[in-house]
């Protein structure tokens, strides 16, 4: 993706160590390999490729002890602290997790998230670069190998695209362009193939905002990987971009042709396990909106033989949250079902990651009792999930080991993969948007699911549905037959991070027997006496009466989420309006 400059700097001077003169290696426009031999023990090796003259980079800290390729963009050495060695040599040397808090676009539960204003082509540029140094040191990503980049339908993102695309470029790797494809599709790809992705998605949030979802080559990345980025060091070349981090005019090459590989995996993944005939009679309205996965989703139910019926497309982007469903979705959802026409009604966030499933009376499922009935349908004998979810999961007695985790994908993963270790045959999990995920295969009817330890919709939309025809009777029916424990969430939009810290500090310090006055005081009044606190993440109120508080800034973007739960669905919601007052009410 790097355009090729017209030359390189006409002269290059390398100074051995300890010594007091300039030996000049080159000078004028070459190409070929140059070693530079014993006189620069440290650098080991140089070169410049035949093919591209300016390919030859430098990646930040120390070069590979034998024979590794020193790389530098434009085949200019790297600039400790940002030197200038002519317009196109400068390089900005910056450690990624200081570039995080200066841009605000930070890690939360699920990839880097931040303003559209804020994730400019050099952050996105430089959190790629990041992310691939950190593969090459630690995952044997090479150069030379394919990376490949997808994306959801936000405006931003073919930009992000972009940016994405030409940092894998700039460190010697082959792009692949997926498209706009549903995060679990990107990441599938990834781990069937055996290369990283990078998903550009911001998934149910307001299109003034996007992110990255970085993949590994054997799934996302976890909060230790995190962690190992947020330390990683880049040398940004500051030819590519202008004072406000935007490429300069033909700085980069347009994005690869799209490929459709990743769409016809996922699509053979589903047909192929279920059977071209699982859903056939099935009639089902698809409510697409602006979901990057609304097509795909479309032709893999009509694939089962179901009957669909597409509705509600949208042009523009629409921040559907499947945690804390709008008004007007749920409205959509009980007009259609008031039509009597449909077996059910299902949906997907923006990324096509988390699904809405409602039965033929036009009622959404929640995320966390979805995730019950699929892990039932398939047979699980270890279910993970987060601390949030409704806790009818562990008095169903369905399933043998049960664990809670943070809040996050990050951590359902570890735990399953844990599970796993301990010997668990069919390990899944989910969060409480509805996200499905497995750690096994899944045998059945002769056929065999792999593993996708990611976020997907498509599983546990199909799985409810065949769960409901496996047991003669409708979707909605199903969770009749759950222990009736009844969760709600909502979320205070534009909730300031210092706002978030304050409401913590006061109710949550760790010391239960210091927090416990403080929560009575606030939440006595309404909720009576508390009878345990979980620090787990957040914090989580468990009263006398059984109902249920859950306190929880979001990890990617400015709000904060209340969830709750209770013994009937009335006293949920009414809990959860009452639990959002007593948070306002502390600012």
């Amino acid at each position: 993706m790097i355009g090729k400059p017209a030359s390189l700097l006409p002269t290059l001077a390398l100074r051995p160590p300890g010594g007091n003169s300039s030996i000049v290696m080159w000078s004028g426009q070459l190409s070929g390999e140059i070693v530079l031999g014993n006189a620069f023990p440290d650098l080991a090796r140089g070169f410049i490729r035949n093919d591209r003259p300016n390919a030859a980079r430098f990646a930040s800290g120390p070069p590979p002890s034998e024979g590794g390729a020193l790389r530098g963009a434009g085949g200019v050495p790297p600039q400790g602290g940002g030197g200038d060695n002519g317009s196109e040599g400068k390089m900005s040397r910056v450690k990624i997790g200081d570039l995080m808090q200066q841009s605000g676009v930070k890690f939360g539960t699920s990839g880097a998230r931040g303003l559209v204003s804020r994730m400019t082509d050099r952050v996105c540029f430089a959190y790629t670069m990041g992310f691939l140094q950190y593969l090459m040191k630690r995952w044997d990503l090479k150069e030379g190998d394919q990376v490949a980049v997808a994306g959801d339908l936000r405006p931003s993102t073919d930009r992000i695209m972009a940016a994405c695309a030409a940092a894998a470029d700039y460190l010697g790797c082959r792009v692949a362009n997926l498209g706009k494809v549903p995060s679990p599709a990107s990441a599938n790809y990834g781990i069937r193939m055996g290369v990283p992705v990078v998903m550009v998605t911001g998934s149910h949030i307001p299109d003034d905002r996007n992110g990255i979802k970085f993949n590994k080559q054997e799934g996302e990345i976890l909060k230790d990987d995190e962690a190992a980025i947020r330390e990683e060091v880049v040398d940004i070349p500051d030819r590519l971009f202008d004072g406000g981090g935007s490429f300069v005019e033909g700085a980069v090459k347009p994005l690869p042709e799209a490929t459709r590989e990743a769409e016809e995996m996922f699509y053979r993944r589903y047909v192929d396990f279920f059977g071209p005939g699982a859903l056939r009679g099935s009639r089902i309205a698809l409510y697409q909106h602006s979901a990057v996965g609304r097509d795909l989703l479309a032709r893999v139910l009509e694939g089962l033989g179901a009957e669909v019926t597409p509705l509600g497309r949208s042009e523009r982007f629409v921040p559907v949250d499947t945690e804390a469903i709008r008004p007007e979705d749920a409205e959509f959802a009980r007009r259609v079902g008031s039509e009597g026409r449909f077996d059910a009604i299902v949906s997907t966030d923006g990324d096509s990651d988390r699904p809405l499933v409602a039965g033929s009376d036009g009622k959404w499922l929640r995320g966390d009792v979805l995730g019950i009935l699929v892990a039932k349908f398939l047979g699980a004998d270890a279910v993970a999930a987060p601390v949030s979810c409704n806790t009818a999961l562990e008095r169903s007695s369905l399933f043998a080991n049960v664990f809670r985790t943070k809040i996050g994908s990050p951590y359902v993963i570890s735990s399953m993969m844990d599970a796993v270790r301990g010997g668990a045959a069919r390990a899944v999990s989910y969060e409480a948007n509805g996200g499905f995920l497995t750690a096994t295969g899944i045998d059945m009817g002769g056929r065999a699911l792999a593993a996708l330890p990611t976020r997907d919709a498509f599983l546990p939309i199909i799985a409810a549905v065949m769960l409901a025809r496996r047991e003669g009777k409708g979707v909605e029916a199903l969770v009749a037959d759950l222990p009736q424990r009844f969760t709600a969430s909502d979320v205070i939009k534009n909730f300031p991070v210092e706002n978030s810290s304050r409401v913590l500090k006061e109710l949550a310090s760790g010391d239960s027997w210091a927090d416990l006055p403080k929560i009575d005081d606030r939440f006595g009044p309404p909720f009576g006496p508390v009878k345990t606190i979980d620090y787990t993440d957040g914090l989580r109120m468990t009263f006398e009466s059984g109902d249920v508080v859950h306190l929880r800034p979001s990890g990617n973007a400015p709000e904060f989420r209340v969830y709750t739960e209770a013994a009937s669905e009335a006293r949920a919601l009414e809990i959860n309006g009452t639990a959002m007052g007593v948070i306002r009410g502390m600012i």
